[in-house]
């Protein structure tokens, strides 16, 4: 997937308690090339020999960077933080829905949490070699694909850590000219995010946690530096932001 260090691949996932975070670490563990998974959520994880836990609070930047500087200099970063609603907000159906707190909530888990993570961690990956940084982020986040409306604080804020990305990618190329930086698309999974919304997808395009983080590990394995800044679907499938 990488060219790794003499040790083997250095990884670490941000949301690691999550269905997809947690698909990831079982698959990067599985993976032999793969040396460390560092696993990062609000309390510490039980894993395998490679696992690394680490306890970060999304929303504590004190905590963010004690966490970026615990992983070393990650071949592999994947951001698998995200929110879409809870008890108290759910994804508008129109604009008069529309709330303070759905903005408030949704702009920190999906865009500063994510934002401070790369402001840490960044800096730390590898200049010698080929890294990656890639977040969780969402179709629904691009401007140009939006057909239906709706779901406007959910929306804009991945349509801001589309930009983030992109800005990311465009200063990491001055001193990590290796480094690749992109988002990911990774389909309607079958996770406690989306279950209220799974009405109406069809059987096949219902992802297992598994099955998409084995896909978006293939798509991050064959990108390239000139691919940095760009959001990619599960199936290697660019989409405009």
């Amino acid at each position: 997937m990488h060219s790794p260090s003499a040790s083997g691949l250095n990884t670490c996932i941000f949301g690691a308690r999550g269905g997809i975070g947690a698909a990831f670490v079982r698959q990067l563990q599985a993976q032999p090339e793969t040396a460390f998974v560092h696993a990062g959520a609000r309390s510490n994880i039980d894993g395998g020999p490679k696992i690394r836990p680490f306890a970060f609070d999304l929303n504590d930047e004190a905590s963010i960077a004690e966490a970026a500087g615990s992983v070393g200099s990650p071949d592999l970063a994947i951001v698998a933080t995200g929110m879409l609603h809870s008890a108290d907000i759910q994804p508008e159906k129109s604009l008069k829905m529309q709330t303070p707190e759905a903005y408030t909530a949704a702009f920190a888990a999906n865009a500063i949490g994510p934002a401070l993570i790369g402001k840490h961690l960044l800096p730390r990956l590898p200049k010698d070699r080929r890294s990656v940084f890639a977040v969780l982020s969402a179709r629904v986040g691009s401007i140009s694909d939006n057909r239906l409306g709706g779901w406007h604080a959910y929306r804009a804020s991945k349509a801001a850590l589309n930009m983030i990305v992109r800005n990311f990618a465009i200063e990491m190329a001055r001193t990590h000219p290796k480094a690749i930086i992109v988002a990911l698309h990774p389909g309607t999974v079958d996770t406690e995010l989306s279950q209220p919304f799974q009405r109406g997808v069809p059987e096949q395009k219902l992802f297992t946690p598994d099955y998409a983080a084995a896909r978006m590990l293939d798509v991050l394995a064959r990108l390239k530096p000139e691919d940095s800044g760009q959001l990619f679907a599960w199936d290697g499938e660019r989409i405009p932001f």
